[in-house]
């Protein structure tokens, strides 16, 4: 959960209800908790806790909504420009040219001699299409 520190930090970043037409926004707070710990455990939507955070559906149709309006992009650049001002990101990054390749066995072809059929058209019966 969000330290009342952190929350302070994000809330302001949130859409607001001002102006918005029909059912306003529940708990901010909640739902971008509920968001936040879903992605820490790896839970499917519909797994949420109920008790805790309310119906998944509610959950999920306000991450939908701030991923499609660019809420979460925003927050992101803000937060990180907020910590990379306080010198709390390291911005070294490493590349190399390191590759990494399938198995042969890995990948879904066939191998040059194994016969799959591939040369008769659908509508052809084999004999002819031989």
């Amino acid at each position: 959960m969000f330290s009342d520190e952190q929350w302070a930090r994000v809330e302001p970043l949130l859409p607001s209800n001002a102006g918005r037409r029909g059912h306003p926004f529940g708990d901010n707070r909640r739902v971008v908790e509920a968001i936040a710990y879903r992605y820490r455990t790896g839970i499917p939507w519909r797994d949420l806790p109920r008790e805790q955070f309310g119906p998944w559906q509610t959950v999920w149709k306000r991450h939908r909504r701030y991923a499609a309006d660019g809420t979460w992009d925003r927050v992101l650049a803000r937060l990180l420009a907020e910590a990379d001002a306080a010198g709390q990101v390291d911005w070294t990054v490493s590349v190399d040219a390191t590759i990494a390749r399938a198995h042969q066995h890995a990948t879904n072809t066939p191998r040059p001699d194994q016969d799959t059929g591939g040369r008769v058209e659908s509508q052809e019966s084999a004999a002819r299409g031989v």
